[in-house]
């Protein structure tokens, strides 16, 4: 009973003394990692409202600058936690070289990426709200972080895709010019009159509005196919008229050719049998 007394006063003994020892170390500890963990939220949220506000920057720039705020507050609040248990800080730097060297070997992969989002920073082939094609998938830009592309489908599915992965392929951005050139193609029947259709489509150009005058929409022969005589038909829009434009006017030539007796032929073949007197 004695000696179950005696290790029980020793561990409240050694309890005490690493308590007193290192207690408000911990404390200190603790305090210095809440704080550093809400100013790296105050850092981002500062930094990105001041960029917001003048109004100059672009957004993709303004979330990654947001972001390397972040970063950087919060590797100096763990500084400062070491050093309340009194690391050396100098020797933890060089430390912290030799383990990036080797995690930088370890993780090439993650490291292109960092790399790849700061070609996208400097370079800037699209921006916040473009939308794009590039890596093998396409979508709107809701932003870029250190890593990783963040993209929204045109039905509203998120998108992650490593910016290594976008960088390293060609990029399409339907959004960075003002204007784009709708091509259509549309095959009447041999028997039907060239000029006539040529005509019709012209005038459903000339009546929409959201049709450009110039560049001049262009309708002409563009190939004598197998069952049909095709009209290539080429005209400039507001790049945010395209689909509707694409979608009315096939409808309202269908519906004009159908009017005018105009046929769209299906795919079709003439076959002659020769007969021989046996």
């Amino acid at each position: 009973m004695e000696n179950v007394q005696k290790t029980t006063e020793e561990a409240i003994r050694m309890v005490t003394e690493v308590v007193a020892t290192y207690g408000l170390d911990v404390i200190g500890a603790i305090i210095i990692l809440v704080v550093g963990w809400m100013a790296a939220g105050w850092g981002w949220r500062i930094t990105k409202l001041a960029l917001d506000k003048t109004g100059k920057v672009d957004a993709l720039i303004t979330g990654f600058t947001a972001n390397g705020v972040r970063y950087a507050i919060l590797i100096f609040t763990g500084i400062a936690v070491l050093e309340r248990f009194g690391v050396e800080t100098t020797s933890f730097v060089a430390v912290i070289g030799a383990m990036g060297l080797a995690i930088g070997l370890a993780m090439q992969g993650a490291l292109s990426n960092v790399a790849a989002g700061v070609m996208i920073l400097l370079f800037r082939p699209f921006k916040v709200g473009d939308f794009i094609e590039g890596g093998g998938v396409s979508g709107t830009v809701k932003t870029v972080s250190l890593f990783l592309t963040y993209m929204n489908t045109a039905d509203n599915v998120e998108i992650i895709l490593p910016n290594s992965q976008l960088w390293n392929a060609s990029i399409k951005n339907y959004s960075f010019n003002d204007t784009r050139r709708l091509d259509l193609l549309f095959g009447i029947g041999y028997d039907d009159d060239i000029d006539q259709a040529i005509k019709i489509i012209n005038d459903i150009i000339a009546a929409d509005k959201r049709c450009h005058a110039d560049p001049e929409p262009l309708v002409v022969v563009g190939n004598l196919g197998e069952s049909s005589v095709d009209l290539v038909v080429r005209v400039w829009c507001n790049a945010g008229d395209y689909w509707a434009l694409k979608w009315d006017m096939l409808k309202t030539v269908k519906q004009t050719f159908d009017k005018n007796e105009i046929s769209i032929p299906y795919p079709q073949r003439d076959v002659h049998l020769i007969q021989y007197d046996s």
